[in-house]
Order: C-alpha cells, then structure tokens, then sequence
C-alpha cells in the first residue's frame, strides 16, 4: 500500500502544516473576540445578521465536503489509485489510512469529523476575510 516513491517528502508539507495551524489559530482567536471587535473589523453593523451567517454557511458547507471526502478517501477501492499528494492536501486524515487500516467506526467518529473542523475552520478564516476585505455596498 506504501508506494515509496508517490509519498511526499516531509520538508515539502511543513508550508502545508504551517497554514493549516494559521487557521486554525486564527479561529480560535475570532471565537473568542468581542462581537463589536469583529463588526468593526468587517466593517459592519454590530447587529448585522450577516456577520455571524455569511462565515457560519462556509464553515457548514466546508466542514460537510471535508467529512465526505474523508469517507470517499477510506471507502475508495485500491484500483482508483488515488494521488497521495492530492490526497494529503485535501484530506491529512488520508495519512491514517495509507499508514494502517482504521476500522469505519474510527473513520465515522473520529478521523472524518477532524478533517471536517480542520476545513470547517478554514471556511470560516475565508467567510471572514471576505467579510473584512469587501467593498461595502
């Protein structure tokens, strides 16, 4: 199953790592912000219902495909032959299985909701930043 050659070295991942520990430091610091702090920073109304649905739709819709592909990543049949690297980059839980076989209920319960939270935060970082970075209508 370990096919030398495809697997990434580690040095070319530390980028990945990197931004990947930025969002999520960057969520955890917008969770824990004053509402008023975020409005002002999005240039918006305190009350504004936009500022919490806009970030909380990408988080929900980011999470979702996360946690499906961390399914179709484990489900999907060895003739597919699935790019590591893609994988990697899409799906880091992916690792988990090219390492050892998890059993589903892992994957259900514990590998696909990890790779959800870690897309999921990321949807949120980009809802926010297009929050902050429009032009205001």
């Amino acid at each position: 199953m370990l096919r030398g050659v495809d697997l990434p070295v580690q040095s070319e991942w530390v980028i990945f790592v990197v931004a990947l520990a930025l969002v999520g430091v960057f969520s955890v610091t917008v969770a824990v912000l004053p509402r008023s702090w975020i409005a002002k920073a999005c240039k918006k109304d305190r009350d504004d219902e936009q500022l919490f649905s806009a970030p909380l739709k990408l988080l929900g819709g980011f999470a979702a495909i996360s946690y499906l592909l961390a399914l179709v990543a484990y489900l999907a049949p060895q003739r597919w032959n699935l790019d590591p690297q893609l994988m990697f980059s899409l799906c880091p839980m992916y690792f988990v299985k090219m390492t050892f076989d998890p059993s589903l209920v892992a994957i259900f319960f514990l590998l696909a909701p990890m790779n959800a939270a870690v897309y999921g935060s990321l949807g949120l970082t980009l809802g926010y930043a297009w929050l902050a970075f429009r032009k205001r209508t």
